[in-house]
Parts: structure tokens; C-alpha cells; sequence
């Protein structure tokens, strides 16, 4: 069993510069000796978000989030433990070291099943690049895609590809390169009824990239035979190196520009996706195969101010588009929609037009407010009183998510003016709508498993927590107190995450952080380094909290001494003898409590 040893991890916690791998998420700025920006884990406009480098720690003052380098590539990269040790170390270009071993160390156990997967794809990708280009079977696709204004200069970049229409080519092709049937079996490469079957076949291959440029599924456009019994479309399952609700397609070549634009656009599919990079507009993205969701909306985030959304202008975009405005404004980013004039959809744009036109689309993209009014009113009309209602009361969804008390005020004032309708009755309507959406949203926030679970930060945590933000503390409470001291389950295990550090001779901040395994504590304790707190007097705080605890533990001993009492009858001798015995016990305990416990 191969197990990351302590010393690559410990490397990985105090060599990777955690501004630096911050930084490709969440835009930073430098404020004395943190870093700050908006944070990546809930909503908001107002940095509240902080990256201290000296402790090696992240920690956010809004919604409570912290921890280190790894437990935030843990978060975003949603990796496991030892995968994510093994990303910061490729990055960092440390040596991955290995021990063998269980129980504790189970955690450091390396599943390399992912990168497996991920290698297999690659080839897979390279394979059908191959018979897309370079051999007759794969030049009709060509063809089709050339036609489509696509270069050749493009096709290498995105490495699209060609699916043999034999649907037992690729099983016998990767069978012959030593790859066992129960790996492929679980690749999601072939059908499941059918195991010998490939799920692609005669298709034009679209490979699917994480953000780190490796492929990691595909998506395969139809091209010929009956379009009514073929999907236009198909798509890899959710794998293990795959989450399609998660990843989005092109961020890989696009992040650079979303990070230096602070903007991004937000395509139908991939081919419109394609067709404004190869125009030069090269922070475009597609979600590929699903509705837009939140997870893909947080992945830029963290890079764009302003989402630029180029979806059908079909009945059915209409209503993506309009849900993909709410979720975004919701988690506050700016939206603007391009109108694509001259073609169905953007690729047709550059293929008729040229760069040109598809770039002056992007130019004069509305804002989503014109756009809903003018869509909205399209839909309902607003020559009568239902249809400027029905406009409102959609407006209203949209109004609503908004964070920016001055923005919902505009933005209802711009609707009165649109409807012509007095600014008075648009608030009051808003206010009923607002009345009538807040059950809902209590029911939600009142279902079991709707919230995070908190670890509460009793008295005893808190004692710990104080001898974290100032270590130097430690060393008196280990002399005074034991594990078994602590009722608290948190506390007990705080304490001995620190007694491990101590016994080690790493008794730090950035030691502490690594070694806490439960990301509530990691959380936890980030929150007491960051926060005023405990920035008083910490050591009488630790005096006085080891005081209450013995003294809580004698009293403990004097019930149960007393307890024990009653339980003997004393007209007999050994009885008395017992009894003696526990009385001069108590009194002991007694002279203890009536003086200063220390």
C-alpha cells in the first residue's frame, strides 16, 4: 500500500506558495503583509476573503472558511486528501516519498485509479486526432469542420477528433496497448449493454479538458445517417476524473485571458465556444452537455467580474439565458448578453461574416436588465395590465437576486419607467413578491441537511484555540491537564492534534493546520489564528480556563465520592473501614477546593 509519508507533506505545507496557487482562482491584492479578494466559497462583493503567507493559511471573515494550501485545493479542485498533496507537489517540483503503514496514515493513501483514467483518455483523444487528420475514414469529418470555418491551426488546439464508425475498433485497439477489460469496462469509453461496443462511434469528438489541459471526457457530434434516430449530441458520463456539473469546456485555454479581462463568456456549446477563440475572443467557455450551474459559474468566478452569456436566442435559450442571469447576479457578477445577428448561433457568424462581426457582437452586448425587459415584454406583451404584470413579476426573480440595495432600487425604478407604471406600485408589488417568496425560503433553510454542520466553540475548545493562537501557552496546560480532562470530543481531539505537534518538536500555526484532518477543525481553527478573538491577555486566559477545568474535575471526584458513601452500610466493619476510607478522600478533595486549585 503506497502511503504519503509525513515528510512530503509536511514539504508540500511549507514549500508551496499559497498566494501563488490562490491566485489562479481568486483575484488577489496585496494589503500589508495578507492578500486579499473576493472569496470563492459564497457570494460576495466586498473582499472579505484573506491569504496570510507567513502562516501558510487561508481564511475567509464572511462565511468562516479557512485552512491551508491543501485544504483549499482540496475545496476547489474537489480532490481528496492525496490527491491534492500530489498536485502542490508536481507544482512545487517536490519528490513524492512513501511509507507503508495504515490505521492513522489511511488518509495518505494514493489512488492513482483517477490519473489512470485521465492517461487513458489522453490517448484516446491523440488516437482519434490521428483519424480525424491524418487518414481517409476521418476526412469527411474534416471536411464538415473546415467547411465550417474552422482552421487547422484551431483543430490541433482543441485537438478534435474523429470516432470510427467499426464500434470494436477501439476495444481491440486498446486491448492490443495491455489495457484489462475490468478497467475499460469502468471507463465510460464503451456501452454498458454492450461491453465490446464503443459509446462514440462516427462521430466528430469534442475532448473535454480540465483546467490543467488533460483530457478527461469527450462529447461526440453526430454527423451523418438518420438524424431523428441520433442525438446531435452525446456525452461522457460522470467518471471519476469527470463531474459535468463541474467542469467547463475551454477553461483551460481561456483562464489566462478571464484572469487578465476580468471577463468571461458563457456559450451554448462547443463548437460556438471554438468559434470565438479562433476570432481571437479567447475567454469564452461552454458548460457542455448541461444547463449552467453553479459550480461552473464559482470555476470563474474567482477570475471575471463580468459574465458575457452567448446562448440560443430560441424560446428554449431565452429561458437558459434567463436562469443563467439570476444564478450569476446571485453570486454577484456582473451580466451583459450578446445578440447574435446574421447567423443561428456564432459559429455561423465567423463562418459567414469573418472575426469581425462576432467580435463587434460581443461590443455591443446588452445588459441583462435591457434585455430581460425587451424579451419579457416580447413574451407576455405590455399593452395590458396581465401582461405588465407577468413582465414585473419575472423581473421581480431577477431584481431579487441582485445584492446591491442601489441596483434592485434602479433596477426598479427602470422597470416603472419601462411599463409605465408609477414607481410606488412596482415597490409595492415587489414587496408582496418578497412576502410570498420567504416561506419558501425558510422551509428550505428549516430542512434537515440544508446547512453546514459547525462546530460549536464551547469552553473548552476555546481553551485550546487560545493556546494555538499563542503557542508558547501549551506547554504550561499539557502540564496541567491530560486528554481525559476534557469532556469535550473537539476539545479532546484539538488537544491532541497539539500534543502530536509538541511531541514532535513543530509546535507552530502552519504544523497545527496540516495536521488537522477534519476540515471543520481546520476551519475552526483558521477562524481563532485570523480573528481578534483571542488577541488579549491568552495567558491568563489559559490560567484561569486550566483552573475551572480542575476544579470542574475535583467536584466531579467529590459527588462521585459521596455517591459512593451511600451505597455501604456502615454497622458493619468493613463497611466503616470503606467508608472512612472515601470520607478522607472527600475532605481531601475538599481542603483542594476551598483553596486555590492550581
Amino acid at each position: 500500500m503506497a502511503i504519503i509519508s509525513q515528510e512530503t507533506i509536511d514539504q508540500v505545507n511549507q514549500s508551496s506558495d499559497i498566494v501563488s496557487v490562490v491566485g489562479e482562482y481568486v483575484q488577489l491584492e496585496q494589503r500589508g503583509a495578507s492578500w486579499w479578494g473576493c472569496c470563492p466559497f459564497h457570494s460576495e462583493k466586498t473582499p472579505s476573503f484573506s491569504v496570510t503567507p507567513d502562516r501558510n493559511m487561508y481564511y475567509c471573515f464572511g462565511c468562516h472558511e479557512g485552512g491551508n494550501v491543501v485544504k483549499f485545493v482540496m475545496e476547489m479542485e474537489k480532490m481528496k486528501f492525496p490527491e491534492a498533496v500530489t498536485f502542490l507537489a508536481k507544482k512545487a517540483n517536490i519528490e513524492m516519498k512513501f511509507e507503508s503503514g495504515g490505521g492513522d496514515n489511511l488518509q495518505r493513501e494514493v489512488d492513482n485509479t483517477k490519473d489512470l483514467y485521465i492517461d487513458l483518455y489522453n490517448r484516446v483523444a491523440g488516437s482519434f486526432h490521428y483519424l480525424l487528420v491524418q487518414t481517409a475514414e476521418g476526412k469527411f469529418a474534416l471536411d464538415y469542420i473546415r467547411k465550417r470555418g474552422l482552421s487547422m491551426e484551431t483543430i490541433e488546439k482543441f485537438k478534435l477528433g474523429y470516432a470510427p464508425q467499426d464500434r470494436f475498433w477501439l476495444k481491440r485497439f486498446l486491448k492490443s496497448k495491455n489495457f484489462g477489460d475490468d478497467f475499460l469496462a469502468k471507463s465510460g469509453l464503451f456501452s454498458e449493454k454492450y461491453p465490446d461496443a464503443a459509446f462514440f462511434s462516427d462521430r466528430l469528438m469534442f475532448p473535454i479538458f480540465d483546467r490543467r489541459g488533460q483530457v478527461v471526457a469527450f462529447s461526440g457530434r453526430f454527423l451523418r445517417g438518420d438524424a431523428e434516430k441520433s442525438p446531435k449530441y452525446i456525452n461522457s458520463r460522470d467518471l471519476i476524473q469527470f463531474k459535468k456539473g463541474e467542469t467547463l469546456f475551454a477553461f483551460n485555454f481561456a483562464k489566462t485571458a478571464i484572469h487578465s479581462q476580468k471577463k468571461v463568456i458563457i456559450c451554448e456549446g462547443q463548437m460556438d465556444c471554438i468559434a470565438y477563440h479562433q476570432c481571437g475572443v479567447q475567454y469564452a467557455v461552454a458548460p457542455g452537455g448541461t444547463a449552467l450551474t453553479e459550480s461552473q459559474v464559482k470555476i470563474v468566478k474567482g477570475y471575471a467580474k463580468t459574465v458575457y452569456l452567448s446562448l440560443d436566442s430560441d424560446a428554449a435559450g431565452q429561458a437558459a439565458t434567463f436562469k443563467a442571469i439570476v444564478l450569476c447576479r446571485s453570486l454577484g457578477l456582473e451580466v451583459r448578453v450578446i445578440r447574435i445577428e446574421g447567423g443561428k448561433d456564432p459559429a455561423e457568424v465567423m463562418n459567414k461574416f469573418g472575426a469581425e462581426k462576432l467580435v463587434e457582437a460581443v461590443e455591443k452586448a446588452s445588459a441583462d436588465n435591457e434585455y430581460l425587459l425587451s424579451s419579457l415584454s416580447k413574451k407576455y406583451g405590455i399593452s395590458t395590465p396581465e401582461g405588465k404584470a407577468a413582465v414585473a413579476m419575472d423581473f421581480f426573480l431577477y431584481v431579487d437576486c441582485i445584492q446591491s440595495e442601489i441596483e434592485k432600487t434602479t433596477n426598479l425604478e427602470r422597470l416603472g419607467e419601462f411599463l409605465s407604471v408609477p414607481l410606488d406600485s412596482i415597490k409595492k408589488d415587489f414587496s408582496n413578491h418578497l412576502r410570498s417568496a420567504k416561506p419558501v425560503q425558510q422551509k428550505r433553510q428549516a430542512e434537515p441537511g440544508t446547512g453546514a454542520q459547525v462546530l460549536r466553540k464551547d469552553a473548552e475548545v476555546k481553551l485550546i484555540l487560545a493556546c494555538i493562537t499563542d503557542t508558547k501557552n501549551f506547554a504550561f496546560l499539557r502540564g496541567e491537564l491530560t486528554e481525559n480532562d476534557f469532556e469535550s470530543l473537539s476539545a479532546k481531539e484539538l488537544f491532541k492534534i497539539l500534543e502530536d505537534c509538541f511531541e514532535q518538536g513543530c509546535l507552530t500555526q502552519e504544523k497545527i493546520l496540516a495536521c488537522c484532518d477534519n476540515g471543520e477543525y481546520m476551519r475552526i481553527v483558521a477562524e481563532a489564528i485570523s480573528s481578534d478573538e483571542f488577541s488579549g491577555d491568552m495567558e491568563k486566559f489559559v490560567k484561569d480556563g486550566v483552573s475551572f477545568i480542575k476544579r470542574r474535575s475535583l467536584e466531579k471526584q467529590r459527588t462521585f465520592l459521596s455517591d459512593e458513601m451511600k451505597k455501604y452500610n456502615t454497622n458493619s466493619s468493613e463497611g466503616q473501614m470503606i467508608v472512612r476510607e472515601l470520607f478522607a478522600r472527600k475532605l481531601e478533595i475538599d481542603r483542594k477546593l476551598n483553596g486555590k486549585v492550581r
